[in-house]
C-alpha cells in the first residue's frame, strides 16, 4: 500500500469516528440493515452503517436528475452591454456560470430525507440520504449509499480527495456484499460519480478497478 493511500484511509476513518452531525437514531426504529465497515489496512475501530429503509424511486429521482441534467442553455437575444451597468457586467446574472453537476447533486442530497446513518464510536454520525440495492440470484447484493457530507470533512490529517470537486459536499459509497453481509466498499474519494442508466442508480465509475476502502461485515 502506498503512503498516500494509507494516509487517505487513516484520515477517513479517524474523521468518521471523531466527527459528524449531531443526530441520534429515531427511537424505536429497527434498522433495515446494519453493517460494520473497517478501513482496510488499519487497526482503527470499525464504523457502523445503519439503514432504516431504502430510498423510494421518487426520493432517488432528484439526485439522479441533478447529476445527469444538462447545464441550462444561455439566454437568447441580443447580448447586454458588458460595461459597468450592463447585465453582463461584473454584477450581472448572465455572467455567472451555471452550477456544476457536483453542486447540483450536493443541493439535491441535502434536500433528501434521511434514511440511515453512519456511526463511529460516539453519538454523532453522517446522514445517509440515498440508499439503493440490487440482488443477484446467488444472494449477492450491490448497494449504493450517499451521505450528506464528505467522509473526513473535518479531518486535518489529509488533503481533499482529488476525485471530488470542491463543490461536491457528499460521499457516494458503493459496496458488493454476499448473503452474509460480507464484502467490500469503495467511495467517491477515489472514483468519479456517474449515473448507471442500466441499473437506474448513482454509481462509481470504474468500480472494479477502484481501490477498496472498507471491508464490510455484519
Amino acid at each position: 500500500m502506498t503512503g498516500s493511500r494509507r494516509a487517505l484511509r487513516v484520515g477517513v476513518a479517524a474523521a468518521v469516528l471523531a466527527c459528524g452531525v449531531g443526530t441520534s437514531p429515531l427511537v424505536g426504529e429497527e434498522p433495515e440493515i446494519r453493517l460494520r465497515a473497517t478501513v482496510i489496512g488499519t487497526s482503527l475501530a470499525p464504523v457502523t452503517i445503519e439503514l432504516l429503509r431504502w430510498s423510494t424511486d421518487g426520493e432517488r429521482a432528484p439526485l439522479m436528475a441533478a447529476l445527469s441534467a444538462p447545464p441550462p442553455a444561455p439566454p437568447s437575444g441580443p447580448a447586454a452591454p458588458a460595461g459597468r451597468g450592463g447585465r453582463a457586467g461584473r454584477g450581472g446574472r448572465s455572467g455567472a456560470p451555471p452550477p456544476s453537476p457536483a453542486a447540483r447533486l450536493t443541493t439535491a442530497t441535502r434536500s433528501a430525507p434521511t434514511v440511515g446513518f453512519i456511526w463511529g464510536d460516539g453519538p454523532t454520525g453522517y446522514s445517509i440520504k440515498y440508499a439503493w440495492r440490487s440482488a443477484s440470484p446467488d444472494g449477492r447484493q450491490r448497494v449504493v449509499l450517499v451521505t450528506d457530507r464528505r467522509l473526513g470533512a473535518h479531518s486535518t490529517s489529509w488533503p481533499p480527495p482529488s476525485a471530488l470537486a470542491d463543490d461536491a459536499q457528499f460521499t457516494v459509497i458503493e459496496m458488493q456484499i454476499d448473503g452474509k453481509g460480507a464484502g467490500e466498499a469503495k467511495t467517491s474519494h477515489t472514483s468519479p460519480v456517474v449515473v448507471d442508466a442500466a441499473a437506474n442508480t448513482l454509481a462509481l465509475d470504474g468500480y472494479d478497478a477502484a481501490p477498496a476502502l472498507f471491508r464490510v461485515t455484519r
